[in-house]
């Protein structure tokens, strides 16, 4: 008798203690199914969209691509170069989804000609023009440098290309300048290869965009001149989402994260405003 007690007391908290395990791998199991099926659902829903974007743009792009990335899921497959070459690449069935332009008058054009949603159209960015070199101390906070330099050449984007470029000039005639300068030009086919000539020392200055130069707020090396705004045209930086993106997820979540305040921290602190 008493072994029988012993018996059966000894073998109940074995008994609770398999249902317990049980129970702990039954709730193992949901919580790992819940977790893959969230990943799966996350997975499914990612989506990409092939952006062409103006080389000015390019330093800060990366970054918010990036950001864009890790907080959306959706990834933006980028492709940076002059604006003009992008307009004439999308004219000849380029499959990009989204432009973003050096300019405002791209864009406009390309949603008056049905290529693009003109609703999405928008200004991501407002570009800062500099006269620039990679030697320290040698441009002065007035720009005097263009006429008293002693520099044999200066680099200037393509103007019929690159708006950094007719910017350039527009300051050029402003100052009176066009005929002195205009013999010593190096023209880059975008703004990319504009900086490329002054930072390699082929051109002693260049007119390139602020965001080349810039990081975290400070010019990163030599010296420049920051234009006034009024010396040339605002160069608005204009977005807009092509026909073959309409229904693109990922180009819809990609112009909303450009007017994040995520994305808008990234774009000023490479010397653009709104």
């Amino acid at each position: 008798m008493n072994s029988e007690i012993s018996m059966t007391q000894t073998a109940l908290p074995a008994s609770r203690f398999s249902f317990q395990l049980a129970r702990s791998a039954a709730v193992i199991a949901t919580v790992t199914s819940s977790a893959v099926l969230g990943l799966w659902s996350v997975q499914a829903q990612a989506a990409e969209v092939a952006v062409a974007v103006a080389a000015n743009f390019t330093a800060p792009m990366k970054k918010i691509a990036t950001e864009f990335e890790k907080d959306t899921g959706h990834k933006a497959e980028l492709s940076f170069g002059a604006t003009g070459k992008f307009y004439a690449q999308i004219n000849n069935g380029a499959p990009f989804g989204i432009l973003l332009a050096a300019d405002d008058t791209t864009p406009e054009k390309i949603a008056k000609e049905g290529k693009g949603l003109a609703d999405s159209r928008f200004t991501y960015a407002i570009g800062t023009l500099v006269l620039w070199s990679p030697k320290a101390g040698y441009v002065d906070d007035k720009g005097a440098v263009l006429k008293t330099g002693d520099y044999k050449h200066i680099a200037i984007a393509n103007p019929k290309l690159a708006p950094y470029g007719t910017a350039a000039m527009e300051v050029l005639n402003k100052l009176n300048l066009t005929s002195q300068v205009q013999p010593k030009v190096v023209m880059g086919e975008n703004i990319a290869q504009t900086y490329q000539f002054a930072a390699t020392g082929n051109a002693q200055l260049g007119f390139v965009a602020l965001s080349q130069v810039m990081e975290n707020g400070k010019i990163r090396e030599g010296s420049a001149w920051q234009v006034p705004a009024n010396m040339h045209e605002p160069i608005r930086q204009d977005a807009i989402v092509l026909n073959s993106a309409k229904d693109n997820e990922a180009a819809s979540a990609l112009m909303k994260y450009l007017r994040s305040p995520k994305a808008q921290e990234i774009i000023r602190s490479y010397g653009y405003s709104f």
